[in-house]
């Protein structure tokens, strides 16, 4: 199988579609040319990023035709990754809805990013976003380097790859976590206060249930337990953790809060940490009241 993009620097766009390839066709791809030529491009099997053509039927994925390549519903455009995983996400997910979530954490970013459109607000101009993007541009030779942009194409790709597949492995595991941290909201007495008795991602779910103010939930070998305050916004708790517990450590969270077993409180409230699950409880309980 013969797969071409376009040769000279690369971005994000076209080195995430080359790791999707490799993790949907692997070993069938024998040929990875990078390069403009017309006559070469005609006689690839699947061609992205170049060509001045996006049809799905005939593999072939550029967005840079003055043809429309399509935006997604929420008006984010589509790029050569997008374009190449909207074809085969849903396969190599082997999930439609892990497919999406994959689509809207990593690769929409990516393909607004190539297209020049941003869903991002600067605050302060001295202080640039180090995006994606911008991690894989860094890997470009400079005006003072010799170029070898095919050699450094591949190698990036790798690492793309790499982080893809954390990415699939992480959204497939929260699906499945999905019913486990609701039966847990249901089996719940107190709303206000949601146990989990293993290291579930819980945000999506008791997100939205705007009754839930904090969480329990310990980490992955249950050595230490913490109080999570749910966010009704980014970093605005619902309800905060006592004032008077803000940075205390060890002796002096215990002496202050009353609780045996309390390790730490963060300064901002949205976190507490204990020695045991009894202690979780009985510090929530106390902030529950506060």
């Amino acid at each position: 199988m013969r797969v071409v993009t376009h040769n000279d620097g690369f971005h994000a766009d076209d080195v995430f579609a080359m790791a999707t390839l490799n993790i949907f066709f692997g070993s069938k791809i024998t040929e990875v040319i990078r390069t403009r030529d017309e006559d070469i491009i005609e006689s690839a099997d699947i061609v992205f990023d170049v060509g001045g053509m996006y049809d799905e039927s005939k593999n072939r994925f550029d967005h840079h035709q003055k043809e429309d390549s399509g935006r997604r519903e929420n008006n984010v455009p589509y790029a050569a990754f997008g374009l190449v995983w909207k074809k085969w996400g849903k396969e190599i997910c082997l999930s439609q809805e892990v497919a999406d979530i994959v689509d809207s954490k990593l690769i929409q970013s990516v393909d607004a990013s190539d297209n020049g459109y941003s869903f991002f607000e600067y605050t302060q101009d001295d202080i640039e976003m180090y995006s994606l993007n911008t991690v894989v541009r860094s890997f470009c030779s400079t005006w003072k380097e010799v170029d070898n942009y095919d050699e450094t194409f591949l190698e990036v790709v790798k690492i793309a790859q790499k982080i893809l597949e954390r990415e699939i492995k992480i959204a497939q595991d929260k699906i499945e976590a999905i019913p486990l941290v609701q039966k847990a909201y249901d089996d719940a007495e107190d709303k206000r206060l949601i146990v989990l008795d293993e290291y579930y991602p819980w945000g999506s779910v008791l997100s939205d249930h705007e009754e839930v103010l904090f969480v329990i939930s310990p980490n992955k070998l249950k050595t230490m337990w913490r109080i999570n305050a749910v966010q009704s916004t980014s970093f605005v708790n619902r309800k905060d953790l006592p004032t008077k517990w803000a940075g205390l450590r060890d002796a002096e969270l215990e002496k202050v809060s009353g609780v045996l077993g309390a390790v730490f409180c963060h300064r901002n409230l949205f976190m507490a940490a204990t020695c045991s699950k009894d202690s979780a409880l009985l510090l929530a309980k106390k902030a529950l009241e506060s």
